[in-house]
């Protein structure tokens, strides 16, 4: 029997079980969009800020709100799933049967790309029509930077999955990370309102860089290779180090 029809059997179940977790999916697909409306609700969110360049606090958050779902993503949700497998013999078993559980792990990481996708088309539109949030002028450098955000990010929640020894300590490791990752993303005051050093450390990391690099494509500017080469940088040192640690049992 091939292994076409058992990874496609993994991918419908796992769909199945993804679209049941309605925790994750508000938290990745409507919590962020929610956040962008809320924000949007103030009046002075609406105005121009000269510290921003210009552009209104609505603005900066919507690019925000898709880190946000990314984190989310690659933090809170994904790294709980695998390790609760593994801990439950799950991964352990599939290496016996014509499904590798690398299979389990892909189908894992693209129903979050995707919830993240989803949640992406969802701050954009609503955005766009509820308070006018300028679309992003370079599209290209745009969905760029979203792979890059996405990749670094899920590397992070890949290292933590690798390197705990349980399921409750992969949620309490993420739950630690998750705060710093918030805050480099911006999510509580602006990283292009920050100044000297504190700037320079947030933007040295995959979060801050990314909020840097994706407010450059949405005014239409051409990212900073040096945000670009943070956001690969990461990628590469913490997908080594996962693939590396990372324990089947």
């Amino acid at each position: 029997m091939s292994t076409a029809s058992p990874t496609a059997a993994v991918i419908r179940t796992e769909s199945r079980l993804f679209s049941r977790e309605l925790g994750s999916v508000f938290w990745i697909v409507l919590f962020p969009t929610i956040l962008v409306v809320i924000l949007g609700s103030v009046p002075s969110m609406n105005e121009p800020d000269p510290n921003l360049g210009g552009q209104r606090l609505v603005d900066v958050y919507s690019s925000v709100a898709v880190l946000l779902s990314i984190i989310m993503a690659s933090l809170m949700a994904m790294p709980a799933v695998i390790a609760g497998y593994r801990e439950a013999g799950i991964l352990r078993r599939l290496r016996t049967t014509p499904v590798h559980p690398g299979s389990l792990l892909l189908a894992q990481a693209g129903l979050h790309a995707l919830a993240v996708l989803a949640s992406l088309a969802l701050v954009l539109v609503v955005g766009r029509v509820a308070y006018d949030v300028r679309l992003p002028q370079d599209i290209w450098w745009y969905a760029v930077i979203v792979l890059l955000a996405t990749a670094a990010a899920f590397s992070i929640g890949a290292v933590i999955t690798a390197l705990a020894p349980s399921a409750r300590l992969v949620q309490t490791i993420g739950t630690i990370v998750f705060f710093p990752s918030m805050f480099a993303a911006g999510v509580y005051f602006p990283v292009q309102a920050m100044q000297g050093w504190l700037h320079t450390v947030v933007v040295s990391t995959p979060m801050g860089a990314a909020t840097e690099a994706l407010n450059d494509a949405v005014v239409g500017r051409t990212p900073d290779l040096v945000d670009l080469a943070v956001m690969a940088g990461w990628t590469v040192v913490l997908s080594l180090v996962a693939v590396r640690s990372f324990r089947w049992e």
